[in-house]
């Protein structure tokens, strides 16, 4: 397929390298041009602009957050304004619910397809192209998009035909890391000041009744105390855990969890905490019963 690329971060750069691996017409485009630079040289083309990515079958964007996510739309030679007819611009940014809507809406408007397909996996997941894809949109549009999907992910879970389903359940799935984060953090500290050795309580932990990918990874960080370098940093999932709460409030489901986890994102964040992994909110428990207290942003 020829498809557009935009937003080369450590996610978007592994996923678009996979995508022309994969023997499909790739244009990127990043603001930061030096992020294109390897992907040039597998074979990428690089676009000069927005809508110099959109002159194919699809475009991918895979951004920050909901304020790129928006300007990349909608500014003036944006997506939603140079994407041809029948199009479908693929939005694997992990974003808020209403914005999803927004964007549903105006392609619609445009005769053009839109997919949600937000992913789980960390960086070394998107390299392996092992990433599990949530899709959501109009069926034949999805499954326009399985070749693309096919090429960066293991799996695709398809929610159903409204593209904000995605994006809820995404955000639903970032909470629920978190809350483990969170609950292992308490729990590392809690063996942890008593003497247990902390690794040995992870592997068992891991080895047993919690043998998930999410509690070997992450109980391996907190363990270890190492939140640098961040895979996934900070300030996206604490921006994550502030979208779920704008969604609880719409749909009027009470989560007090998230309250809580907002309140140990802030605390990372106003300790200088922005370059830390996501996983650093698991140490505040162990700051917390230190005698020292430490600043979070030295861990």
């Amino acid at each position: 397929m020829k498809i557009g690329f935009i937003g080369l971060g450590r996610m978007g750069s592994a996923m678009a390298a996979n995508l022309v691996k994969a023997g499909h017409d790739v244009s990127v485009f990043n603001r930061s041009v030096e992020k294109s630079r390897a992907l040039l040289e597998l074979g990428a083309r690089q676009a000069a602009t927005i809508a110099g990515a959109c002159d194919g079958e699809a475009v991918i964007t895979m951004l920050a957050d909901d304020t790129a996510a928006a300007h990349t739309a909608f500014t003036s030679n944006g997506i939603v304004g140079s994407l041809r007819k029948g199009a479908i611009h693929i939005s694997m940014s992990t974003i808020s619910v209403e914005l999803s809507k927004n964007l549903a809406q105006a392609h619609a408007e445009a005769a053009q397809g839109f997919v949600a397909a937000p992913v789980f996996g960390r960086p070394e997941m998107a390299a392996a192209a092992k990433l599990f894809i949530v899709a959501a949109g109009d069926p034949a549009a999805v499954g326009a998009c399985r070749p693309l999907f096919d090429a960066i992910g293991q799996k695709t879970f398809v929610i159903g035909t409204e593209p904000s389903t995605a994006n809820l359940v995404k955000l639903s799935g970032n909470f629920l890391l978190a809350s483990v984060i969170e609950a292992l953090g308490e729990a590392i500290a809690l063996v942890g000041k008593a003497g247990v050795d902390r690794h040995a309580f992870v592997d068992l932990l891991t080895s047993t009744i919690f043998p998930a990918p999410a509690y070997k990874t992450y109980g391996g960080l907190i363990a270890d105390n190492k939140f640098e370098p961040a895979a996934f940093a900070a300030p996206l999932g604490f921006k994550d855990i502030r979208l779920t709460l704008a969604a609880a409030e719409s749909l009027r489901v009470p989560m007090p969890l998230a309250n809580v986890l907002h309140g140990q994102f802030l605390r990372v964040l106003a300790h200088g905490g922005d370059n830390l992994d996501w996983a650093a909110i698991g140490g505040l428990a162990t700051l917390d019963a230190s005698d020292g207290k430490p600043q979070i942003a030295s861990a």
